[in-house]
């Protein structure tokens, strides 16, 4: 059984994106402990640092899906895959050399992008007019 992830994207379905896909245009600010934990739980090792609150369920070999926001920008005819939250799992991902990353999906319109990106949207997207 998954982990349950966000209230927000329970319903969706867990798929896999390749790590090297997804941006991050929000720099994150990491709690190195907390990485490396994930790190141990990636390779099946046991956890020295478990977080507060602790997760439901702490499965060896797996973290819960990131959330992703996917945006399909017809001008480049490209797609687009944005995280904001999991900075720590998208970590882990990257020290522990993996590849392909569970994530839940979210489609969303250029407008809902510009509320997280503001203006530079156009810029990170490549539709500058």
């Amino acid at each position: 059984m998954a982990l349950a992830g966000s209230i927000q994207s329970r319903h969706l379905p867990i798929t896999q994106l390749p790590l090297a896909q997804i941006l991050r245009p929000i720099p994150p600010v990491i709690d190195a402990p907390k990485v490396d934990s994930m790190v141990q739980t990636l390779r099946g090792e046991a956890c020295d640092f478990v977080p507060s609150p602790a997760p439901e369920r702490i499965e060896p070999g797996k973290l819960p899906p990131v959330d992703v926001l996917h945006y399909h920008s017809k001008a480049q005819d490209r797609d687009y895959y944005f995280a904001f939250g999991g900075c720590h799992r998208m970590q882990a991902y990257e020290k522990a050399g993996v590849d392909v990353v569970d994530v839940r999906r979210f489609t969303v319109l250029k407008p809902m992008l510009k509320m997280y990106l503001g203006a530079s949207v156009d810029r990170i997207v490549g539709e500058e007019e």
